[in-house]
């Protein structure tokens, strides 16, 4: 496996450095940067801040957030927009917008392990307007034209 390195900068002095659980994690942990528990009302949504910055090493890299499955399967916190996307030109902070699908409170501690960011290769395609497409057995059918598993 290639490793890439990811500049980190820290914007707050409580900010923690993302890091991966285990040798075998694809995700790094994100954690919560923020000075006060924030609670997460059912149907609510909230912006965690992480305190940190990154540079990705590359344009056709970039990073994406997804939800920690822990946080999902037991208590109902998502990330608000399925999946967040850090562009490799981004400098800003990274915060982690949350969402509580579950029907009961929740709260988010400083500090607490909120997402998971993952580094991937992208492709920058070039969009060209034609006037037909190639032919597919599948062709134009949509959601469910294949059928039942």
């Amino acid at each position: 496996m290639m490793e890439k390195k990811v500049k980190i900068k820290k914007l707050r002095e409580n900010a923690v450095v993302p890091k991966r659980a285990t040798e075998g994690s694809a995700g790094a942990d994100l954690y919560a940067c923020c000075d006060d528990p924030v609670e997460i009302k059912p149907g609510s949504l909230v912006m965690i801040p992480t305190g940190i910055a990154i540079e990705l090493p590359e344009k056709d890299l970039a990073a994406f957030l997804f939800a920690r499955s822990g946080l999902g399967v037991k208590h109902g916190i998502c990330l608000a927009n399925g999946v967040g996307v850090i562009d490799s030109d981004y400098r800003g902070e990274i915060c982690v917008g949350l969402c509580n699908v579950s029907d009961k409170d929740y709260t988010v501690s400083p500090g607490e392990r909120i997402a998971q960011m993952v580094i991937m290769p992208v492709v920058c395609a070039e969009f060209v307007q034609v006037q037909q497409l190639g032919e597919t057995e599948r062709g134009s059918g949509g959601f469910g034209s294949t059928g039942k598993v």
